[in-house]
């Protein structure tokens, strides 16, 4: 056998020069493997052969093979690993219009409505809790309720008890989205812990029932399960996609003031007999036909909301002036208290250079939409970068 081995020795040196080189284990995680990827485009084996001087002694063959044995050992690990942390863009939404078409018998309003989702979001990381015990909540922004007030804890708490399921929770809110806004910040980030649960269990719920339970934590939860753009009837639960209605790349800026407007207040104030008569339907055909303008961009909460808060009508006026010509439409989302100017990614200089306008928000954005079967992700392009930031802080509960 010194003969075969000296052999084999020689055989395997010479696979060497030959480029063959044996798999270095790298360190992923908690495992050490060599990825999947790193033989693509090598010999899927190599046959080494030994044998001995003499005529007619048995040969041994070896043969190796890379491919298969690392990625047996990857899958192997991919399926054991299981999901422990995720970061999601969490998007909010603007009403290109809003009709408010009755009251109901449970107190509510019925509303017609085109929501489509922009490139202005919150990000929210998850992290598997060790313990079994209760989900632990932190930001960036002072002021955000960390309990179950706040809609993500009252998402992870829904989906808990819808499932059975007793994963637990560390989350961060890199909040960017200002609240009071009419942007519907915290209906999305609700929306986004219902997915990032359902990822870490396995996703043993399905789109459908997920949107279907959101509407029992908000109104405008269950819109975010949407593409991206729907026209939604009810309370605001029953969504109906759009397809692309307007273009991704046609830009906007958002314009909101220090002071919020409270919806309970704007609703209270509202008079169904001074809202306008334009069937929604009409409103809908028109953009997805000719796309946006200001004729189209109607918001039966602005009467309301501008007398919750005066300023806001003057602001709208303002950019109304200064941006002739330079948007299509300018309307106020929701219950406010944004300003939206739709065309342009700047806002009016009047903003900059006014001082009643030192501590306004002021962000651009862009339509946006997502693939079925996947959550939303933050453009990369220059037309969704953010303005100006929310205060800085950091707050925690445990």
């Amino acid at each position: 056998m010194m003969a075969s081995s000296h052999l084999l020795a020689h055989h395997f040196w010479l696979s060497h020069a030959n480029g063959f080189k044996p798999p270095k284990l790298s360190k992923n995680g908690p495992c050490y493997f060599h990825p999947k990827t790193a033989f693509r485009g090598s010999p899927s084996s190599h046959r080494i052969k030994a044998s001995g001087p003499t005529s007619g002694r048995r040969q041994m063959e070896i043969v190796y093979d890379p491919d298969e044995r690392v990625n047996k050992l990857a899958d192997e690990v991919d399926k054991n690993a299981g999901l422990s942390r995720l970061s999601l863009f969490s998007p909010c939404k603007v009403n290109v219009f809003l009709r408010i078409t009755g009251k109901r018998e449970d107190g509510f309003h019925e509303l017609a409505s085109l929501f489509h989702v922009i490139s202005l979001g919150d990000t929210i990381k998850f992290s598997l809790s060790p313990t079994k015990t209760r989900d632990r909540l932190s930001t960036n922004v002072p002021g955000v309720p960390l309990d179950d007030k706040n809609l993500i804890i009252k998402a992870l708490n829904l989906y808990r008890k819808k499932t059975g399921t007793d994963n637990f929770f560390w989350i961060h809110l890199d909040k960017k989205v200002p609240t009071g806004a009419g942007l519907g910040g915290g209906s999305s980030n609700a929306a986004t812990a219902l997915w990032a649960a359902n990822q870490f269990s396995g996703c043993v719920a399905t789109e459908k029932e997920l949107q279907e339970w959101s509407g029992e934590i908000g109104s405008d939860v269950p819109f975010f399960f949407s593409n991206g753009a729907a026209y939604c009837t009810g309370r605001g639960e029953v969504v109906q996609d759009i397809p692309n209605p307007l273009p991704s790349d046609l830009p906007m800026v958002l314009i909101k003031p220090q002071e919020a407007c409270s919806t309970a207040e704007v609703y209270k104030r509202l008079r169904l007999d001074q809202t306008s008569s334009v069937d929604p339907l009409t409103l809908l055909r028109e953009v997805t036909q000719n796309g946006i303008c200001q004729d189209v961009c109607i918001n039966d909460l602005e009467p309301p909301a501008f007398e919750v808060l005066p300023s806001l009508k003057k602001l709208k006026k303002r950019v109304l002036a200064a941006g002739c010509g330079e948007y299509r439409a300018v309307f106020m989302s929701g219950s406010g208290s944004t300003i939206v100017g739709v065309g342009s990614p700047e806002p009016p200089s009047f903003i900059y250079d006014d001082d009643d306008y030192n501590d306004v928000f002021v962000s651009e954005a862009c339509f946006l939409t997502r693939q079925e079967s996947q959550w939303y992700t933050a453009p990369t392009s220059s037309t969704a970068s953010f303005g100006t930031d929310l205060p800085s802080g950091a707050a925690s509960v445990e």
